[in-house]
């Protein structure tokens, strides 16, 4: 329809007597005159950010990507999840790509997860792949796989070998006195 030209405006014509003027439009701002991105395309998604001096109680579930620099208490659920140095998390963390520079305090899965230096995390880990850089803390059980899979169930206990078995318990006989009197 029409075609954004970079070239100078052309200067101005003399108008006609007969015809009546127009205002000029009003500036908008570039953001405006962009054109939508075609319905077929992904949309792109943006980076939110809970900034450190938040502090948030509860679940937060999405498939964007968050930045933690303040405080969370509670579960996520996100595509991409940075905590940075002031970030905290108190609670369950599951996302697509974890880096950990803050504190988490609870279980982490994630298909990569990795843990920077300044990390603090307590709790189980379940990824495919792990990066823990020298200095970061890590205190919890470490599970490589797929984060959706389900823990696998305990093995029961083999039965121990037949020289070692314990013997059955039997109640105490009672004791009878025969003597003639």
């Amino acid at each position: 329809m029409f075609n954004k030209n970079k070239s100078p405006a052309p200067s101005p014509q003399p108008r006609p007597s007969n015809t009546p003027a127009i205002p000029p439009l009003p500036d908008l701002p570039s953001s405006a005159t962009a054109r939508p991105a075609p319905a077929s395309a992904t949309p792109a998604r943006g980076l939110s950010t809970l900034s450190s001096d938040l502090k948030f109680e509860g679940t937060i579930s999405g498939a964007g990507d968050l930045q933690i620099d303040g405080q969370i208490k509670g579960d996520l659920r996100v595509g991409r999840l940075i905590i940075g140095e002031t970030g905290a998390v108190e609670g369950n963390v599951s996302a697509d790509y974890v880096e950990v520079r803050g504190r988490i305090v609870g279980a982490t899965s994630g298909k990569q997860v990795k843990l920077v230096s300044t990390a603090y995390v307590d709790g189980d880990i379940t990824a495919e792949q792990l990066s823990i850089d020298i200095g970061a803390y890590f205190q919890g059980r470490c599970v490589q796989g797929r984060r959706d899979a389900a823990p696998a169930a305990p093995k029961p206990a083999s039965a121990p070998p037949s020289d070692l078995a314990p013997i059955p318990q039997q109640p105490a006989a009672q004791v009878i006195d025969m003597k003639p009197h």
